[in-house]
């Protein structure tokens, strides 16, 4: 499971021009998944992001996490982000999971989410052209990856 964390000062996704979800200070997440991943995957996910310190103290040194600073969630499914390049010019996304697959953790995912940061999640709509704007914070991005914990 890969995750982009971007940290926001807004955000929102738009779908057939309906805004589905919209945000104030916090992150969009934009969350891929392959076939091989599992609730371990997940629980590590939603801990270190909701724990990740990256926004600003009194300082301006990122030293809080989304937790202290009382930050909103939106959670993209994003299977662009398994896209294998090293050959040719056109992407393959044959690593990101089937929807068959998907679906069910992604939906595990953004409720697991839910359940540790201790408030709502907002998301955008799995297997939807999506249009997401955002005015990254920072700009903050982090890219994780659950196959990469140690």
């Amino acid at each position: 499971m890969k995750v982009v964390i971007q940290r926001v000062s807004k955000a929102s996704v738009t779908i057939d021009g309906l805004m589905v979800a919209s945000i104030q200070s916090g992150l969009l997440v934009l969350l891929g998944i392959v076939s091989e991943d599992k609730q371990e995957d997940i629980d590590w996910l939603c801990n270190k992001i909701v724990n990740l310190r990256i926004f600003g103290d009194e300082n301006g040194v990122m030293n809080k996490s989304l937790t202290d600073v009382d930050g909103d969630v939106i959670v993209v499914s994003q299977f662009t982000l398994h896209a294998a390049t090293k050959k040719g010019n056109r992407p393959s996304y044959i690593k990101a999971a089937k929807p068959e697959v998907a679906i069910p953790l992604y939906e595990t995912f953004v409720q697991n989410l839910k359940r540790v940061l201790g408030k709502s999640i907002q998301t955008g709509e799995f297997g939807a052209m999506m249009q997401v704007e955002l005015v990254n914070d920072g700009p903050v991005t982090i890219i994780i990856d659950s196959k990469n914990k140690e």
